[in-house]
This record gives structure tokens, sequence and C-alpha cells, in this order.
């Protein structure tokens, strides 16, 4: 209810108590208005408390709400890293197993790759080791960003926690309202 609608309210009960303490017969004046204005400074408080609770139950709605779109953000953001992880992941292994094909090559324990038209034993025996040479660097470095989106998806994941805890943290502050707002029997 509006402050209008108290006011309007309010009037309706003065005027209906005047029009009732000024029929004949009315003997009791003077006991009518102080009951009278005794309930309208109820109706009034009782309305004053309505409009607070609204208040801070939209307050504690939009709170939450805005913590879910948090929520949803950092799990998506999360999500991600994950996926690229993953492909990471993928990755690193790739070149880790070419890494060792090479090796195994080079030590006599595999196959050599087959070698360019024109080139002697020896001469394909030191591009294999080159090649060997670059995938070690790129394992190396496939490593290190493997490391750093751990470390990336070890923060989110922190991170998605801390605004699940602050979800829960809302979502009992609104339970604890809404028990507060129940009438009593």
């Amino acid at each position: 209810m509006t402050r209008q609608s108290v006011g309007m309210i309010a009037a309706a009960l003065l005027v209906g108590s005047i029009a009732a303490a000024q029929t004949p017969g009315a003997s009791n004046n003077g006991d009518i208005m102080p009951a009278l204005l005794q309930e309208v400074r109820g109706l009034r408080a009782a309305i004053e408390q309505m409009t607070a609770s609204a208040s801070r139950v939209q307050l504690a709605l939009g709170r939450l709400q805005l913590q879910e779109q948090r929520l949803a953000a950092a799990t998506a953001r999360l999500t991600e890293m994950r996926h690229q992880l993953a492909t990471a992941q993928r990755q690193a292994v790739a070149v880790q197993e070419q890494a060792a094909e090479l090796e195994g090559a080079l030590s006599g324990q595999r196959p050599m790759p087959g070698s360019p038209p024109g080139f002697s034993a020896e001469q394909t025996r030191a591009l294999v080791s080159e090649q060997l040479s670059g995938l070690q660097r790129e394992a190396t470095s496939a490593n290190a960003n493997l490391q750093g989106q751990l470390a990336q998806e070890a923060a989110l994941a922190n991170d998605v926690s801390a605004e699940q805890a602050r979800w829960s943290d809302l979502n009992q502050r609104l339970e604890d309202l809404e028990r507060s707002l129940r009438p009593v029997k």
C-alpha cells in the first residue's frame, strides 16, 4: 500500500468516527476518538512495516540475481578454461609421442623414418636428430603452457567456489528474511 492509500483509510476512519460521534445517542464520544486514533496509528505502523519488509525482500532478490549472474559467468569461464586445458593436454601428449618415436628411431629401437631421396643414412640421422630437438623444444613449451593453464584452472575453480559460497549466503539471508515475515500464529 502507498502512503496515499493509508491516508485515505485513515481519513475514512476519522470521518466515520466523527459521524458516529455526532449521531444522537452516542454516549461515549470521548472513548471512541482515542480508540480510533490508536487503531489508525496501529494500521499506519503495520503498513510502514510491510513497506520496509517489501523493500528488504526486493533488495535481497536483486542481490541474489546479481550473484547468480556472477556465478554463471565464473562457471562459464571455468568451463572454457577446462576445454582449453583438454586441448593443451592433447597437444602436449601428441608432441611427446612424436618425440618418443624419434628417440626410438635414433636409438635403434624403432625403424628410422623414410629419408628424403638422395640422403645418406647419416644425413637422415642428422635430420631426425634436428626434428627431435625441435619437438623437444615444442614439448617444453607445451608443458609450460599446460602448467600455466592448470594454474588458471585452479584459480577459476576457486573463484567458482567463492561465488557459490556467496550465493549460498545470500540465499540463506533470503530464507531468514522470509521466515521473519511469516505471520505469528
